[in-house]
């Protein structure tokens, strides 16, 4: 693609990705949003449960790990530790524009959990930074009270901090912050 001279890639890249955001559709934004994961690939790091507080939440007090893992052009996985617990993945699949993200629960022996592969599309009004994924059909057949969830990953290059925070009827439920800092 050929552009005016004068008009930087940068420049270019700036005006393609207000023109998308001002179509609405937010493919810009998600494609760059997977560029943004997919360069910590290859890459682990801890982080901590943020919310709920509870002592008794079986994620709080864990230590977590995130390892951005399995990238090719079209999907990342990434492999979330809680203390010993291996058994999740989330996974970012990049489609025509659009970005899925799931969670697939499996067992120590590999085999799907009965409760797994839910989550959601990407919508329209995400940032390169930021992205939100409600609850889709599936999972609502899935986990009908995780209807209203929604999840949201956000990279912050300013704080180097990755967040995955979910909320279940615009409230929160979890949050866990990962520091890109330092990888583990």
């Amino acid at each position: 693609m050929r552009y005016r001279e004068g008009i930087g890639v940068a420049a270019f890249a700036l005006l393609y990705l207000g023109a998308a955001h001002a179509a609405g559709d937010g493919s810009a934004a998600q494609e760059a949003f997977f560029a943004n994961l997919h360069e910590l690939c290859g890459q682990s790091f801890a982080g901590a449960t943020e919310f709920p507080e509870d002592p008794d939440d079986p994620m709080v007090g864990k230590k977590l790990i995130m390892s951005v893992q399995s990238c090719s052009e079209d999907e990342i996985r990434i492999p979330f530790r809680v203390g010993e617990d291996t058994s999740r993945t989330w996974l970012l699949t990049l489609a025509d524009g659009r970005l899925l993200f799931k969670h697939d629960h499996r067992h120590p022996d590999g085999t799907p959990d009965e409760i797994t592969m839910y989550g959601g599309r990407a919508t329209a009004d995400g940032t390169p930074d930021r992205q939100s994924f409600p609850a889709d059909a599936d999972t609502v057949e899935l986990i009908p009270e995780a209807a209203t969830n929604v999840w949201t990953l956000e990279i912050d290059s300013d704080s180097r901090q990755f967040t995955y925070y979910l909320e279940r009827h615009d409230k929160p439920r979890y949050k866990a912050v990962f520091d890109l800092s330092a990888p583990a």
